[in-house]
């Protein structure tokens, strides 16, 4: 992990089009500009994980509706043979 120190105003540069800059410091509070291309997706921790978790859930819905519709049709070829 890289760490780096910054005052109000400076910035860092990550590759050659993601900058954050430090807007301003309010006792513990850190506000941060980041300017990235469309294409990169940025959100704050929490969110992400929030959005990996329901990724997750799902995928096991979209599993377990599959595994259920392949019983119906096992069930429906049995029933028809």
């Amino acid at each position: 992990m890289l760490i780096l120190t910054r005052k109000t105003g400076e910035a860092v540069t990550i590759g050659e089009d993601i900058k954050i800059t430090v807007l301003s410091i309010q006792g513990k509070q850190v506000k941060l500009g980041i300017t990235a291309p469309e294409r990169v997706s940025v959100y704050r921790d929490e969110i992400f994980k929030r959005i990996q978790i329901e990724n997750v859930k799902a995928s096991m819905a979209l599993k377990e509706d599959l595994q259920e519709l392949a019983r119906i049709i096992k069930a429906r070829k049995k029933g028809t043979s």
